[in-house]
């Protein structure tokens, strides 16, 4: 029996905790998850990077090293092992950097991307039956195969994809679960010439893994119901599921459709065409989630009325004490939320995707003017980069977040890098992986949250932290009225 077969005949959950990157969602948040039952998610972006600063600061204790054991590839291991865990980092050193990903083919990069995603799902999936996914976000395109064949050969039972349009993921999906070779396009700006045409190759082959693998069910993230039946009509493969997303979502947002109309605030208005018409998802066909502002059980409510499968919940989870956000950030944050309200804004500058995002105004983060300004500019991780074809034909790659002089030498407009924040450094310093720069400067961190993040102040009750356990448990009293109130309803008697 396939893993298709056999996920169809378990029943859905329905809670999807939230998968957060850079390493919120982390291994140990998704294990937690998934031993209560849920579906636990843990985030695939910059995987590779998480892995190897991991590696330095830990090494290799007795559960990676069971972990790594399962990899079919012991070749690969010993080789990343070798340049990444050889030696423990000192705590003012700078990490070891993983070279930036372009479209030409360096197998050491696939070698760790793939392992470093198998790891991440293999731990989450270790000493539990339970459900475990992946979450990617299809504008960041080079390590997108890689990383999906990693968490598959892990047994990765979801894939959820948003932040763009993953019409060609179930396609890959089905390959990658037939060991084929993935050839895939990378879209860029302008066109390239001759040997210059961007391809992504990908051969599983490589990795000695079995000829087919189990094909995980794929859940596309979508702000609408238009696109979530134009995924259905046009994807390469099965479209499983959605998650139904709202713009009070954290981290990166759907822009709205039509017109950009900013509020007060510099935030983007949201209008009639921007909102979900449940009878079209519910026509679909196949199960929805909803996600953006589920932090009550009444929220589970609301949602499963609408015919909603369940939710997903990421605020709630993201200052849990199993998150990967560091501790002292996350305590920081708690701690302001007891004592104030936390503004969280959307940004359409901070980020280079130029999709909206959250930023929650924390102390001592980027969302400060003081410390935006202190620190220097650099694009030394790149997963956020644009391909682009150069004036002779090849194919360069820049940053709107980078140095300006250097953005705009690439052809990038200066206008485009006002205000815009490096993430991909930004968020690795969230999750506690940030780079120490010269003169032992810290790299500052940046909180994104839903805008309901003062809204974990429930769980805080008699209490400085609360535990995974307590989110599902707070919410779970919605689903147990809603089941109370259909069961009334089919009990009550037929009027005449």
């Amino acid at each position: 029996m396939n893993q298709r077969a056999n996920l169809a005949s378990r029943p859905l959950p329905w809670l999807i905790q939230g998968g957060m990157g850079i390493a919120i969602s982390h291994w140990p948040l998704a294990r937690a998850v998934s031993m209560a039952g849920q579906l636990g998610v843990v985030s695939g972006t910059a995987i590779d990077a998480v892995f190897a600063r991991r590696l330095q600061d830990r090494g290799v204790d007795v559960e990676l090293r069971a972990v790594l054991d399962q990899f079919p590839a012991q070749t690969v291991v010993r080789e990343v092992l070798a340049k990444y865990a050889s030696a423990k980092r000192a705590a003012t050193s700078p990490y070891r950097s993983v070279p930036m990903l372009t479209h030409r083919h360096v197998q050491s990069s696939q070698d760790l991307l793939v392992l470093a995603s198998f790891v991440e799902v293999a731990l989450a999936k270790r000493g539990h039956d339970g459900l475990v996914g992946i979450n990617l976000l299809t504008k960041v395109q080079l390590p997108t195969v890689p990383t999906l064949y990693g968490a598959m050969l892990a047994g990765v039972d979801y894939v959820l994809m948003g932040a763009g349009i993953p019409a060609a993921i179930p396609g890959i999906l089905d390959r990658l679960a037939g060991g084929e070779v993935v050839a895939s396009s990378l879209e860029m700006s302008g066109t390239a010439t001759g040997d210059e045409v961007p391809t992504l190759r990908f051969d599983p082959a490589h990795f000695d893994g079995p000829h087919n693998v189990q094909r995980p069910n794929f859940l596309a993230i979508v702000s609408s119901h238009v696109l979530a039946n134009a995924l259905l009509r046009r994807s390469s493969g099965v479209v499983d599921g959605f998650v139904v997303e709202s713009p009070v979502a954290g981290g990166h947002n759907a822009p709205p459709r039509g017109s950009l109309v900013l509020d007060q605030d510099g935030g983007p208005l949201y209008g009639p065409r921007d909102q979900v018409d449940f009878e079209v998802m519910r026509a679909c066909g196949v199960p929805f989630w909803l996600a953006g502002g589920i932090t009550t059980p009444l929220d589970v409510r609301d949602a499963l009325k609408v015919g909603a499968t369940g939710v997903q919940v990421g605020t709630l989870f993201a200052y849990c004490h199993e998150s990967g956000m560091e501790p002292t950030l996350r305590a920081q944050v708690v701690t302001e939320v007891l004592s104030h309200r936390v503004h969280v804004r959307t940004s359409v500058r901070a980020s280079s995707t130029g999709y909206p995002f959250k930023v929650a105004e924390v102390e001592g983060t980027l969302s400060d003017p003081d410390v935006y300004e202190q620190r220097q500019r650099r694009c030394d991780l790149g997963y956020l980069r644009e391909a682009y074809a150069k004036s002779d034909g090849s194919v360069g790659y820049r940053c709107p977040s980078e140095p300006v002089d250097v953005f705009v030498a690439k052809g990038g407009v200066q206008e485009d890098s006002i205000e815009r924040t490096c993430l991909c450094n930004a968020l690795m310093a969230t999750a506690g992986l940030g780079q120490i720069r010269r003169r032992g400067i810290d790299e500052p961190p940046i909180v994104t949250s839903g805008d309901s993040l003062n809204d974990i102040a429930p769980l805080l009750i008699g209490r400085d932290e609360y535990a995974a356990s307590d989110v599902i448990a707070y919410l779970h009293t919605g689903l147990a009225s809603h089941d109370e109130s259909a069961q009334h309803s089919q009990d009550a008697p037929e009027r005449h």
